[in-house]
């Protein structure tokens, strides 16, 4: 277990690595507009529409590369599958939240990119790491990533398509409106591709629809997504074993809600429905033992919550929740599951220099018994714009439907799996102005019945999930930003992270796949005839050699309402995977036309 001395010695160090630049364009350091409150005062990482526009990559998923989250991509390109992982943490590790709410998979994290929306359809993302998250309930045990939808607010109509090699073209489609106090926005995308190896093409179709009505006293929100995709994903699951699978995926998405501020009290009532259909194939070549599984899931969760400035409390909230999971498959069974949560928040400024945020939640689950999260967090401005910070959270993980009641001929889960028990520490300093930004924190986490995918031996046939023992995670996250002048801007940030897992000498399915140096910058200029963007990544994870991406987004203004893009990931056409086991494409790019009205 991790010793609170080593945090000290750690946090030492903190002030004397050099530090990596962040750029404001690029990474909203300042913006906070979590859904719930800003009670944990520990700053999201944060994109805005803007920064998505900028960055070379055709979806929002897959801009996320260019904060600190570790994307382990599966699929070329599109985020057709890929997990999230946070401060080290596994892919089923991290929340995933709409608009504030949770829309994780129960069946598995694999899933929990198939987001039903375009990038024309969201206002900001979030990564909330740590000690920030524990608002939102379990799964949070490396953090969160909020996906915050656009608002239509004006007329506003876009035409897009694209085309590159491998037989890859895309369309987008979106138009909004605001009539009086009403808006409205549908968005249409497809994508397309014959894949950069065998059995890597796909085809991704995303429909939106958005609509917002103004009140008195407060607005109302309604939010529908559609996705349907079909992909070859060779060796998605068994990697290195050359299997030619196929899946199917098929995503149904609808959040609506109220938010109300009637004399001071904010009112904000909600409800989540997620459906899910996963269709795998393990070899489509061999006719005879065709196999299929089909899965269904379903997320109901609805919400309300209340928050109040109050002179003695400072912004208390408070919330209520009723969620569901269901699961109808021909592998795993019929399952349901249950819980009942109530959540509360505080925020107070103690002194003119020194703020407090706490925050705790209590789910009771009909399967899983009591399950609590919390955290407490403090900032204490200094002067010239310099701050300090810590806090601390306690997580948990109720396991998938998969790790449950998963049963194959390589693998086979556990009905009996216990939750998995996490406590999140960091500090850190921060600098801000309006041209030089720089911070630097270090975190620790001590977890507890990690789940995870093992063979106790080489002989062992199938892999087999089990609750590990413990595992502590340190670690060291630092950014910089920079306005150079008018023109030019500069982002970067730098992650370091070691875990240390007590395995007593397990076999892993997909081996030690945290990262253990990451490096993302991103360079904006913008120039008389267009924006432009250069970013660069570094990725090292344990006992494999690291890699080196190199991308540019390139625009020509034709006019005030049309441009051209060029597009280009891994231009030096770098050998890597994400995955061990399962290639990732070299040099991609992509070249099209962009008309805004």
């Amino acid at each position: 277990m991790l010793k609170i001395k080593q945090c000290g010695i750690l946090f030492l160090f903190v002030f004397i690595l050099p530090a990596y630049a962040q750029n404001s364009d690029a990474f909203d350091l300042e913006r906070i507009t979590i859904t719930k409150a800003k009670v944990h005062l520990l700053t999201p990482y944060s994109l805005a529409a803007d920064d998505l526009d900028n960055l070379p990559y055709p979806c929002a998923v897959e801009s996320l590369g260019s904060m600190p989250l570790d994307l382990q991509s599966r699929s070329p390109k599109d985020a057709i599958q890929t997990d999230f992982s946070l401060r080290g943490s596994t892919f089923q590790g991290v929340l995933v939240l709409l608009n504030g709410q949770r829309i994780n998979d129960p069946q598995t994290a694999h899933h929990n990119s198939d987001i039903p929306l375009t990038k024309e359809d969201i206002e900001e993302i979030q990564v909330i790491p740590g000690a920030g998250s524990s608002l939102f309930g379990p799964d949070a045990i490396g953090g969160a990533v909020n996906f915050l939808v656009k608002k239509p607010q004006t007329r506003k109509l876009v035409l897009e398509t694209g085309f590159g090699p491998d037989k890859n073209k895309s369309q987008l489609f979106s138009y909004s409106d605001k009539i009086n106090n009403f808006g409205m926005r549908v968005s249409v995308e497809n994508k397309e591709s014959g894949g950069f190896y065998y059995d890597t093409d796909y085809r991704k179709f995303t429909t939106s629809l958005a609509s917002n009505l103004d009140l008195p006293c407060g607005d109302f929100g309604l939010n529908f997504g559609y996705q349907d995709k079909e992909f070859g994903a060779y060796d998605f699951y068994t990697p290195a074993k050359g299997y030619p699978s196929r899946e199917w995926t098929t995503t149904y998405l609808i959040d609506t809600g109220f938010n109300i501020n009637k004399e001071g009290l904010k009112i904000k009532p909600n409800f989540l429905w997620r459906r899910h259909f996963d269709k795998f194939m393990l070899d489509e070549t061999n006719v005879k033992s065709r196999s299929l599984n089909h899965h269904r899931s379903d997320i109901f969760t609805p919400n309300i919550y209340f928050q109040k400035d109050l002179e003695k409390l400072g912004t208390l909230g408070l919330g209520v929740e009723y969620g569901e999971e269901n699961i109808a498959s021909s592998n795993l069974g019929k399952h349901n599951r249950k819980h009942k949560s109530v959540f509360i928040d505080d925020s107070k400024d103690l002194t003119d220099n020194l703020s407090l945020g706490l925050s705790f939640r209590f789910d009771k689950f009909d399967t899983f018994g009591n399950t609590d999260t919390g955290s407490g967090t403090l900032r204490y401005s200094l002067c010239a714009g310099n701050s300090v910070y810590a806090g601390v959270s306690f997580s948990r993980r109720i396991p998938s439907f998969t790790e449950l009641y998963y049963n194959d001929s390589t693998t086979i889960g556990d009905d009996k799996l216990s939750a998995e028990k996490a406590v999140n520490y960091q500090i850190g300093f921060d600098h801000k102005d309006d041209v030089l930004s720089y911070g630097a924190s270090v975190f620790f986490r001590e977890e507890e019945n990690v789940i995870d995918w093992v063979k106790r031996t080489t002989s062992q046939v199938k892999w087999q999930v089990e609750n590990i023992t413990e595992a502590a995670v340190t670690g060291i996250e630092k950014y910089f930003k920079v306005k150079i002048n008018d023109f030019i801007n500069l982002t970067s940030n730098y992650t370091f992270i070691n875990k240390r897992i007590n395995d007593q000498g397990y076999l892993y399915k997909y081996g030690p796949n945290y990262i253990r140096h990451m490096v993302n910058s991103v360079f904006t200029f913008k120039l008389p005839f267009g924006a432009q963007a250069i970013t660069l990544s570094y990725k090292k994870k344990p006992v494999r050699d690291g890699w080196f991406l190199l991308g540019v987004n390139l625009t020509y203004d034709l006019n005030k309402n049309s441009n051209l893009f060029f597009r280009a990931t891994n231009i030096f056409n770098q050998e890597y995977q994400e995955i061990e086991g399962i290639p990732q494409p070299g040099r991609v790019f992509e070249a099209g036309i962009r008309l805004a009205w």
